[in-house]
C-alpha cells in the first residue's frame, strides 16, 4: 500500500511540478505528517526530490528527472473504462484506483499529448444524472460489483415494486448505470433478469460460477430497455399539440416522447398545431403524463382517455372557480 502511495507522490510531482505538503496530502487523502515521511522515503531511495521553505515553497523534482514506473495494475486498467464517470467509479469502490490509473497514464504520455489531454479535461465534462435526480448512493453496490468482477453467486433479499420481499439466487453478469440508477443484470432460474440495486436489502456471496459464453451486456440492455418501454407504454394516444406543446414533449415524456414526435408527427396546420401518436401508460398514470401539457395538448383518441382527461380538467376548473 505504501509503495503505491510513494509512486503516486512521485507521479504527482512529475506531472504537476511543485506541490506543497498540504496539496499532496489532499490528493492522497492522508495526513501532512504522512507526506513528510513519504518524501523522506523517496529521498532515501535516491529520488532527487527537494523542498523549498516559505509561502511559495513546496516539494519538486530536480529539473529533467522523469520516472517510467507507470505500469498499470489490473484494477487500475479496469477502472479506466469509468474515466468519464468519477461518481460512478466512487460508487463502485474504484475512486482512488481510478485516480491512480489516470495519474500513471498521464505520466506516460509524451509532453504534447499530455498537454492536449489536460486541455480536454478542462473543456469537457460528463455529468450523467438528470437534473431532478442524482446518482443513487447504495450500500450494496460495492459488494455487488465485486461479485460481478469475481463471478460469484449472490443470495439476495429483494424488494419488488409492490414492496414485497423475495429471496433470489443470482449469477451476476453486469452492472448498468441508467439515468442515475444502478441495475444488476443477472442469471436467475436459467434466464437473464434485471434488478434495481437500490432494492437489494441484503446479500450473501457464494461460490464462483461459469459466465455464459457469448453474453453481450450492451446487447442485452438494448433489448431489455426496448421491451421495458413496450411494457411501460402499452397504448398510444392520438393528440393535437400546439407549437409550445411540441417543445414540451421531450421535457415531460423524455426520449420516448421525443422519438414519437419524430416518427409520427404530422406537419403543423395553419394554426401551428400538429397530430402526434404518443405512447402512454395504462389507466390513471396516463393522466399524469398528459395533464402537465395544460392547454397545449388535446387528446383525440382513444375516447376513454379523452373522457378521463376532460373529466380531470373539469374538476380542476371547478376547484379554481
Amino acid at each position: 500500500m505504501r509503495a503505491s502511495r510513494l509512486l503516486s507522490v512521485l507521479l504527482l510531482l512529475q506531472n504537476r511540478g511543485r506541490m506543497t505538503a498540504e496539496e499532496l496530502a489532499g490528493e492522497l487523502e492522508v495526513s501532512v505528517r504522512t507526506v513528510y515521511r513519504d518524501i523522506e522515503a523517496l529521498s532515501a531511495a535516491g529520488v532527487p526530490v527537494y523542498g523549498d521553505r516559505g509561502r511559495a515553497g513546496g516539494y519538486q523534482l530536480v529539473a529533467g528527472y522523469r520516472t517510467r514506473l507507470t505500469g498499470l495494475t489490473e484494477e487500475e486498467a479496469q477502472s479506466l473504462s469509468l474515466a468519464g464517470l468519477p461518481v460512478a467509479a466512487a460508487e463502485l469502490g474504484l475512486g482512488t484506483v481510478l485516480a491512480a490509473a489516470q495519474l500513471k497514464l498521464h505520466a506516460a504520455l509524451p509532453d504534447e499529448l499530455r498537454d492536449r489531454a489536460g486541455r480536454v479535461a478542462q473543456r469537457f465534462f460528463l455529468d450523467v444524472p438528470g437534473w431532478h435526480r442524482g446518482v443513487e448512493s447504495l450500500d450494496q453496490l460495492a459488494p455487488v460489483a465485486r461479485a460481478v468482477w469475481e463471478q460469484r453467486r449472490l443470495r439476495v433479499r429483494y424488494r419488488r415494486w409492490d414492496h414485497s420481499a423475495v429471496e433470489r439466487e443470482l449469477e451476476p453478469l453486469g452492472l448498468v448505470l441508467k439515468a442515475g440508477s444502478w441495475y444488476l443484470v443477472a442469471r436467475c432460474d436459467g434466464g437473464e433478469r434485471t434488478y434495481r440495486v437500490s432494492r437489494i436489502d441484503a446479500l450473501e456471496e457464494g461460490e464462483t460460477f461459469a459466465r455464459p459464453d457469448g453474453f453481450d451486456l450492451a446487447a442485452y440492455w438494448r433489448d431489455w430497455s426496448a421491451g421495458f418501454e413496450r411494457r411501460m407504454y402499452p397504448r398510444t394516444a392520438l393528440v393535437r399539440l400546439s407549437p409550445l406543446g411540441r417543445d414540451l414533449v421531450p421535457f415531460f415524456l423524455g426520449a420516448v416522447g421525443a422519438r414519437a414526435l419524430r416518427d409520427s408527427g404530422t406537419e403543423p396546420d395553419e394554426d401551428g398545431w400538429s397530430l402526434v401518436e404518443l405512447p402512454v401508460e395504462q389507466g390513471a398514470p396516463a393522466l399524469g403524463q398528459l395533464l402537465p401539457f395544460g392547454p397545449e395538448l388535446e387528446v383525440l383518441e382513444p375516447a376513454d382517455l379523452r373522457e378521463r382527461v376532460a373529466g380531470a380538467v373539469a374538476r380542476m376548473g371547478a376547484l379554481y372557480g
